[in-house]
């Protein structure tokens, strides 16, 4: 933002400088120059009439001229009429192109040269510094001052208009990180007023939808507890053939945990962020999971701080999928201390997951191409532990096993 009130505070101080140039301009070569013109042309006249008329000897025209040139402050030399030099004062002057006018300017070698032709033929030639080169320092001096004036009075202003852009852009980017609450300052009366009241309008909109959409999710999976519940007790109950039994009680339990994981990630998204202060031993956490999977842990004490809770949430969920996929092969977990903080892999020796796919799994109920409806597909499992994972400053990632296989990795980037 700072460079849009840059490029608005420069775009103010040049159009006025060019304002002022082009007024200059317009002094320069309108009425003043006009009458500058017709003064040094009176005066012109004025010494011809004072010099001795073409009849008097040469000395007589010399003296005249002698006196004539320093009361002006001025180089003079008088012309015949054929353009031979009759007498002259100071530098080595020569008739002007276009003499033959009544009068006639010429700028030579940062001179102002004027010649004027007398009645009796002859040519009276002038010169001295030309007005604009003796006060060219003055006027860059004002350009100078008008352009500092400018610039210091200009930029309060500028900075007030940015800072409130900047101001909305911050709520802009907090609604982008997941504050639904964040609200633009409505100031003044002008477009960007109007702007905030707009993103207000959009973001409250924004905000009751998704709060809508959060507490009917909410609802649905606590009324499908009761039922499930009641086909637990039903199932317990039920005699006759144990495998459809056990199919049955393996059906409820993953729509239970279906239904506990939609309302992880419905809690998650309503906090915002997770509660990050408690201290976790990492590797222990893991040990204990990985004691429900029978997977292989490795690595070395690493102490996190944050929600205890949501990171056993996350390693379950990865040793669940790769004890899933690993098509009865060995698991392995992982923790390893880094430079900024932790890192936690789970390996498994199953299928592997196609390149191409490997960012798509982390996407809510991706089901891979090929899979029927009725097949399994990725749940929600693997989107809540990369949500969890970003709660606590990390990230997650599925990559390639050396040897065949898959490995997820999460980073964790706070430590205790």
């Amino acid at each position: 933002m700072r460079r849009l009130a840059t490029q608005i505070h420069f775009t103010v101080v040049a159009v006025l400088l060019l304002f002022a140039v082009l007024v200059a301009a317009a002094w320069w070569h309108g009425p003043g120059a006009r009458q500058e013109a017709r003064l040094a042309e009176a005066v012109a006249q004025t010494a011809g009439e004072m010099l001795p008329g073409p009849e008097q000897p040469a000395h007589e025209l010399q003296s005249a001229l002698d006196r004539f040139a320093p009361r002006f402050d001025v180089d003079a030399a008088v012309f015949s009429p054929s353009g031979v030099r009759l007498a002259w004062v100071g530098a080595s002057l020569e008739l002007p192109p276009g003499h033959g006018a009544r009068a006639h300017w010429a700028h030579a070698r940062g001179r102002l040269l004027f010649a004027v032709r007398l009645p009796d033929g002859r040519q009276l030639v002038a010169s001295r510094p030309r007005p604009d080169r003796r006060h060219l320092g003055g006027a860059v001096t004002t350009v100078a001052l008008l352009a500092l004036a400018v610039g210091l009075g200009a930029w309060p202003f500028v900075r007030r208009l940015t800072r409130r852009l900047e101001r909305l852009r911050g709520r802009v980017e907090d609604l982008g990180r997941g504050d639904l609450g964040a609200r633009a300052p409505v100031e003044g009366r002008d477009e960007v007023a109007d702007l905030a009241r707009s993103f207000n309008r959009a973001a409250e909109r924004i905000q009751g939808l998704v709060e809508a959409q959060r507490r009917q999710l909410a609802f649905a999976s606590h009324e499908l507890r009761s039922p499930l519940a009641r086909l637990r007790v039903a199932l317990e109950m039920m005699t006759g053939d144990a495998a459809v039994r056990s199919g049955a009680e393996r059906d409820v339990g993953e729509l239970d945990a279906l239904i506990g994981e939609l309302l992880e990630a419905s809690r998650l998204e309503a906090v915002g962020r997770a509660d990050l202060t408690e201290a976790v031993d990492l590797l222990g956490l893991v040990a204990e999971e990985a004691a429900r999977t029978e997977a292989a842990v490795s690595g070395e004490p690493v102490e996190l701080r944050g929600d205890a809770r949501l990171l056993r949430r996350l390693v379950r969920n990865l040793l669940d999928n790769a004890a899933r996929h690993a098509a009865g092969a060995e698991v392995t977990a992982r923790v390893e201390k880094t430079t900024v903080g932790a890192r936690l892999v789970v390996a498994d020796r199953g299928p592997g997951v196609p390149e191409n796919e490997r960012e798509r799994i982390f996407e809510p109920f991706y089901r891979p191409p090929g899979v029927p409806e009725t097949g399994t597909g990725y749940g929600l499992g693997l989107a809540l532990v990369r949500q969890i994972a970003r709660a606590h400053g990390g990230e997650a990632r599925c990559l390639a096993r050396e040897g065949g296989g898959t490995e997820f990795e999460v980073l964790f980037a706070r430590t205790g």
